[in-house]
């Protein structure tokens, strides 16, 4: 009955590596970042317009990061594709990819019947 108190010690559990991330106030005192939440915060408000000037002004002001830069590119994207600029709209998908090779729409954005269409065409395009 002793032997089940016992401690079972072995070698300490692997700790994950860790990749070291920027604060989020560090990151919102950079102008290009600033403007690229302000621009996010904007589009969710549906004022595409000052949402449109905020992104193309963080992708001017040189967003560090190229998923940041296609984040940007997206929003352009599904602004340019709601008011049915469809070259512009593809065009913002193309420079999305080439700022991330990784990006991809979630599945809810996906299936959105405006901008979904052409983001999959893009998205073949690159797949090849």
């Amino acid at each position: 009955m002793l032997a089940a108190c016992q401690s079972v010690t072995g070698p300490p559990a692997p700790v994950a590596a860790v990749t070291p991330t920027a604060s989020i106030a560090a990151l919102y005192l950079r102008p290009a970042e600033r403007s690229l939440v302000e621009g996010i915060r904007l589009y969710e408000d549906a004022a595409f317009d000052r949402a449109e000037t905020a992104l193309h002004e963080a992708l001017r002001e040189g967003l560090a990061d190229g998923r940041d830069q296609a984040a940007a590119y997206k929003y352009l994207a599904f602004v340019a594709c709601a008011f049915d600029r469809l070259a512009e709209c593809e065009s913002n998908f193309e420079s999305a990819f080439a700022a991330d090779p990784g990006f991809a729409l979630n599945e809810r954005e996906l299936g959105h019947p405006l901008w979904g269409p052409v983001y999959q065409r893009v998205a073949a395009a690159h797949a090849k």
